[in-house]
């Protein structure tokens, strides 16, 4: 683990930070960072529930009814998605090295959530074409690949903001509400689903700590082999509509 990557908890449960909050603190960091004055950092931490609209997302991607969550406009990639208790948030603001490329650094963190659920026993990986950690497809009970981790970023003056969630044991009815991430044909998980046992944010942290920690340390790595490929939502065109663009994207550095 880098000696110069530090992990900040903002704040969980009753402590759980409002998301306009947490992107000012982002801010701030971010700018720190880039000047120098601090180390690479993690802020870890839940928000109280809010749905946050990545610049991919299209008008009839948002929520017809929130369910008193506020839905936030973010200048990260990606498409709409969800926060709320039960799921650990965590945004690295880290300077990325010149060997390391953007693409490169989503992977880092994807294999990080991969090993943090391994760890839990359950058997995770990535799906090309789709970005976040999934769970593979179980014909035997009639289970559809789902997400159990979610991932959008932007990079500014070579310094990563935003990053991922991890789904503990997150209130899967807030998924009814909206399609995650544009994606229709799979579903949204949760460790605590998987298990069949209450897994709390509290549990992973320190899981999440070491094996961001290792990844971020920039040292080569074993990537997890992939599942299947399937189709970037935001890729595929709709009747009328133009052509997609990624799930994700990436602001110069």
């Amino acid at each position: 683990m880098s000696a110069e990557l530090e992990f900040e908890v903002a704040g969980l449960g009753g402590d759980a930070v409002e998301y306009l909050a947490a992107w000012d603190l982002q801010r701030e960091v971010h700018a720190a960072v880039v000047a120098g004055e601090r180390p690479d950092t993690v802020l870890l931490l839940e928000h109280p529930p809010v749905f946050t609209a990545g610049k991919r997302t299209r008008p009839e991607d948002r929520p017809l009814d929130p369910g008193g969550a506020p839905v936030v406009d973010v200048d990260r990639g990606g498409q709409i998605t969800f926060h709320g208790p039960g799921q650990l948030v965590g945004y690295p603001i880290v300077r990325l090295p010149e060997h390391v490329k953007v693409v490169d650094y989503v992977r880092r963190v994807e294999e990080a959530l991969i090993a943090v659920c391994a760890d839990f026993g359950v058997t995770t990986a990535r799906v090309p074409g789709r970005s976040g950690v999934w769970l593979r497809a179980d014909p035997e009970t009639g289970r559809s690949e789902r997400k159990i981790a979610a991932i959008g970023i932007r990079v500014s003056k070579g310094v990563t903001m935003h990053g991922f969630s991890l789904n503990c044991d997150v209130d899967l009815g807030w998924y009814d509400r909206f399609v995650p991430c544009g994606i229709s044909d799979a579903g949204v998980t949760t460790l605590s689903e998987e298990l069949g046992r209450r897994v709390s944010v509290g549990e992973v942290l320190d899981v999440v700590r070491r094996h961001v920690g290792d990844l971020l340390a920039w040292g080569p790595y074993e990537p997890t082999p992939d599942y299947e490929p399937r189709p970037d939502p935001a890729k595929t065109p709709r009747p009328g509509a133009d052509v997609g663009v990624a799930v994700l994207s990436y602001p110069a550095r």
